[in-house]
């Protein structure tokens, strides 16, 4: 992918060594940095603590902190795996549909280490899972890539599974520095990788699905399933201090809006769409998180024709740095996103740059636009 330089050459050169080299336009470059709306805080008796905007200096050289996990431990959830050999393949991210409502619930989504949930157009949301620690036998049902999945699979160096995109993504996935880990029917990619379960009243383009056994036993057989440098990703069991307490989170997405309600007897966060509660139907169990992490940053649209209703692909600009809202343990803490080269994962600082370190265990993130205002309780 071309012009990588270009869309972050504001930032200023920050690094002491020269960096990577891929996507995006100079027309779409990232906007000043701003801080997320205000929160809608619904408790009546106080009002929310104002809370300082983080000094945010492009230019200012980040001190990367790299964690050296064990052998044993995946560098994605900070948690033990019983069986270490797992963490030698190479991470997979798979496109997973969440709308129409039909398409839920979902099959797999439970068991990913990570989950990122964005925009698609129109004002529905899609999901890119993440998954190394643990298999899914059903995965999906798998839709199409966004451009999003253009960075999603440099910052985890990840096979990106996908069931085809529109003619301007799948030319700049074809044009990626990752094609050769992209794999999509589009390229030829088939049974027994994807294949249909056809459902009475169920459109075709939502009856496709695969398996993270089959897709890295096709990984193995064409030579790219490779264990990989996944450091990046900063865990604590304890909080950091000074966390405001939460008990529900809500995501307004346009279509249908997202909560996040913090169970204290398993001391995780469970997701609710639309007001019900979001159910995983391979496992049969409330999708769950250690960590729920509100990125903002600025939305593009593109030229790029999405559908026949002449939407316009969204280009999610996760280069540079951008305000975040980070929610573990029943608190939230705010603070700022980072990310500057291209193989970089998002990492996580505080107003005076210190890490943020995430609770160990799964993780979703919540894309979202940085006029957004979310509530929270």
């Amino acid at each position: 992918m071309q012009g990588w330089m270009c869309r972050i050459r504001w930032i200023g050169i920050w690094l002491m060594t020269a960096c990577a080299s891929p996507s995006a336009l100079e027309s779409t470059r990232a906007p000043t940095l701003t801080m997320p709306p205000p929160l809608v805080v619904m408790v009546a008796e106080k009002k929310p603590t104002p809370t300082p905007t983080p000094s945010v200096s492009p230019t200012a050289p980040v001190v990367v902190l790299i964690a050296d996990f064990p052998p044993d431990v995946n560098p994605l959830t900070g948690l033990r795996v019983p069986n270490p050999i797992v963490l030698n393949r190479r991470p997979l991210a798979i496109k997973i549909s969440n709308y129409p409502p039909v398409v839920r619930p979902q099959s797999g989504m439970d068991l990913a280490d990570l989950v990122f949930e964005h925009y698609a157009e129109g004002g529905v949301t899609r999901f890119t899972a993440i998954y190394l620690g643990q298999d899914a036998e059903l995965v999906g049902s798998v839709r199409s890539a966004r451009l999003i999945d253009l960075e999603i699979p440099a910052m985890f160096k990840a096979i990106l599974a996908y069931s085809g995109a529109s003619v301007g993504v799948n030319a700049r996935i074809r044009a990626s520095d990752f094609i050769e880990r992209a794999l999509s029917p589009d390229f030829g990619v088939g049974e027994p990788v994807f294949w249909r379960i056809p459902r009475e009243g169920v459109a075709v383009e939502h009856t496709l699905f695969t398996s993270t056994r089959r897709l890295w036993e096709e990984a193995t057989r064409r030579g790219i399933n490779q264990p990989q440098d996944l450091r990046g990703m900063i865990f604590s069991e304890q909080p950091p201090s000074s966390g405001q307490s939460v008990s529900t989170l809500t995501i307004p997405y346009r279509v249908e809006p997202v909560s996040w309600r913090y169970d204290r007897g398993s001391q995780r966060w469970l997701r609710w769409i639309v007001g019900q509660p979001h159910m995983d139907a391979l496992t049969g169990r409330q999708l769950s998180a250690a960590n729920v992490v509100v990125v903002y940053a600025h939305h593009q649209t593109t030229d790029i024709l999405e559908d026949r209703l002449g939407n316009y692909s969204i280009e999610i600009q996760i280069w540079g740095s951008g305000p975040v809202r980070i929610f573990r343990d029943g608190q939230m803490w705010e603070g700022q996103w980072q990310r500057f080269r291209r193989e970089d994962m998002l990492r996580f600082v505080d107003a005076q740059g210190q890490p943020i370190p995430l609770k160990p265990g799964n993780t979703w993130f919540q894309m979202v636009p940085l006029d957004m205002g979310i509530q929270i309780q």
